[in-house]
């Protein structure tokens, strides 16, 4: 009973903590750390170690899964030459770098202990990185190669510190070490590839979405202790088959089933990554406690942590810098046209927070090894550390240096343009459809309104007008308080108990669902601002060749002022100037332009937005 209510108690902690910092946009993350912190010292709170196989068993698998699965592997591969160099070239980079440092410190400790406490500090975590770096909107590229880089170090960093451990007391060579490092990279390969064949085989045959998603909560813990079975690396296993998973869930898994999988990995991750923070800080009080009894003093001991942590700070630093030519090959923004290299070096260098990992491997060297609380406690003050120091400067440097978020105003623009192709692929294969069979119902032009009415709505979010509402944005609200009708009257004939409850509960979850996809596009809309970004796209002859002109002072659709019909939006021919309405309007004279010229360009000219398209191959620019 203690261990259940101290489990609900951290639950209900994280939760509390993550609404107050949500609410007052703090980092939920460092907020988390310092209660954890504080809450260590307080009477009657009970002392709470982390174990080694708590975090690398059950915290460790589920965390690297959630943060696999979610990431595109197609993004991964193109920065996989950054994402090696950090994740493999860094690590040791930094395990002997911090050895170094530390020996200069107390020279007393010899170098096994010293290489085990730089491999202890040297993997940055993906939780701790991405937390912030999403919040704070760093750009994509800097979150992929972080977030890829968090992902694989752990193997690099681990397989260093098994070697020095074992150096303790022993010869340990440079030859052996390599080796112990393929062979558990390698294994740990090989169970993830075996991982994702044994479970996409079985997807192929599963249609329940309970059933795929129970199968889903087993993945990280079965290829994680196969891998550690045969004395390969866990966590390579996992990452390897989270990404490939991922990567072909479209194909694999049924639509239900993907919902089902992605809602509950976001909810794991949620709490997961939040109590991770808390655990962290709740370590302080004991660890500090033992660093009394150390051989060394507390000065002493206090000068190493300094210098620990100065040195992981300014050793990623000058290793990104030394190799930014390898790391961010691109030295121009395509986006702003603007030399971004040293800014993306200088965020990426600075975003090396530390997090649950570097401790739980403190916690696996034996607790008899000589001097042991010297590295728990250089441990703690590295994540400490760096969570607070960078953590809470990471967003204050992200202004200064003026590196672009993404912008959702280009969002909306590639949404719109990828629903687009998606549309036209689809009425292809709806005509032959129709030319297979008879549609005496007309259900072509059903399909035909309905892929019409999703496509106009992407494209609306684009507009800026203010004090306007777009059809779309009409259809938004009548239809959500048509459904709370709805949902009204549902609950009224559920209280009379004439209709069977499972037959309620599917009326009210098509309600729920609908809805939600209306608050999905309402959020979407919420999150434009007024921008005037460009998305190029080169591969497109007709958009090179079309300058962008400036719009006439009158605007207006002629053809909808003759015809007395107002429109929604204007765009102009590129080719010849002419003004015409756009699709979500009643007579889409833009595109009626097109059709009887074939005038391939048009640009909006709505305030700030400066996009073209090309209505033959049906991309933005």
């Amino acid at each position: 009973m203690e261990i259940a209510f101290l489990l609900v108690a951290i639950a209900a902690t994280v939760l509390a903590v993550t609404a107050v910092s949500e609410r007052f946009e703090l980092p939920a993350p460092l907020a988390l750390v310092v209660v954890g912190v504080a809450a260590s010292y307080v009477p009657g709170i009970p002392e709470l170690r982390l174990e080694p196989e708590v975090v690398l068993l059950g915290l460790l698998p589920p965390l690297l899964y959630s943060a696999a699965v979610n990431t595109s592997l197609v993004d991964f591969n193109a920065n996989r030459r950054p994402i090696l160099l950090l994740s493999v070239g860094l690590v040791a980079f930094t395990t002997f770098g911090v050895a170094a440092v530390v020996r200069l410190v107390i020279p007393e400790i010899g170098w096994p202990l010293a290489l085990a406490i730089g491999a202890v500090v040297a993997p940055p975590d993906a939780v701790a990185a991405t937390a912030i770096g999403r919040r704070i909107g760093l750009p994509r590229r800097i979150v992929t190669i972080l977030e890829g880089e968090s992902l694989f170090n752990d193997a690099s960093a681990l397989v260093a510190l098994r070697a020095a451990v074992t150096a303790i007391g022993t010869t340990v060579t440079a030859w052996q070490v390599g080796r112990d490092f393929v062979l558990a990279a390698g294994g740990g390969f090989a169970v993830g590839a075996l991982t994702f064949v044994v479970v996409g085989f079985l997807r192929k045959k599963i249609t329940d979405p309970l059933m795929d998603t129970a199968i889903s909560l087993v993945i990280p813990f079965a290829a994680y202790i196969v891998a550690e079975k045969i004395h390969a690396s866990g966590v390579v296993a996992v990452v390897v088959a989270g990404l490939a998973l991922g990567h072909v869930a479209p194909v694999l898994q049924t639509a239900q089933s993907r919902i089902a999988e992605r809602m509950n990995w976001r909810t794991i991750a949620y709490v997961l990554e939040n109590t991770v923070f808390l655990l962290i800080g709740l370590q302080a009080a004991w660890l500090l406690a033992e660093v009394g009894d150390s051989d060394f003093g507390a000065g002493k001991v206090a000068a190493a942590c300094a210098a620990a942590f100065v040195a992981v700070v300014v050793l990623r630093m000058a290793w990104v810098f030394a190799g930014q030519a390898l790391l961010l090959r691109h030295r121009t923004d395509p986006v702003t046209g603007e030399q971004r290299s040293w800014r993306y070096s200088f965020l990426i260098g600075w975003a090396g927070m530390r997090g649950v990992v570097t401790l739980a491997a403190a916690f696996t060297v034996p607790e008899e090894t000589e001097h042991r609380e010297v590295l728990l406690i250089v441990a703690f003050a590295v994540v400490a550390g760096t969570l607070l120091g960078q953590g809470l400067t990471l967003p204050l440097v992200a202004r200064v240096l003026r590196v672009p978020s993404p912008d959702p105003h280009d969002d909306a623009l590639a949404r719109a343009t990828l629903l687009q192709q998606a549309a036209k692929a689809g009425v292809h294969r709806l005509d032959e459809l129709a030319t297979e069979c008879d549609d005496p119902h007309d259900v072509r032009a059903l399909i035909i309104q309905r892929i019409e009415q999703r496509n106009f709505a992407a494209w609306e979010r684009l507009g800026t007008t203010e004090g306007e509402e777009s059809p779309s944005d009409l259809y938004s609200r009548w239809r959500g308080e048509m459904i709370e009708a709805e949902r009204r009257r549902v609950l009224e004939i559920r209280s009379t108990g004439s209709v069977p409850s499972e037959i309620v509960s599917e009326v009210l979850a098509m309600l729920d669902v609908e809805e939600s996809m209306l608050d999905a596009v309402d959020a979407a809309r919420a999150d434009l601002r007024n921008t005037s970004r460009v998305q190029r796209n080169d591969g497109c002859e007709h958009l090179a060749g079309s300058p962008l002109l400036d719009p006439p002072d009158d605007l207006a659709c002629a053809e909808c002022l003759a015809e007395g019909t107002r429109w929604v939006a204007l765009r102009m021919c590129l080719t010849c100037g002419e003004v015409g309405c756009c699709d979500s309007s009643p007579s889409r004279h833009a595109t009626a332009h097109f059709r009887s010229t074939q005038h391939p360009v048009m640009r909006s000219v709505e305030p700030d937005e400066d996009w073209r398209w090309c209505y033959v191959h049906h991309q933005t620019g």
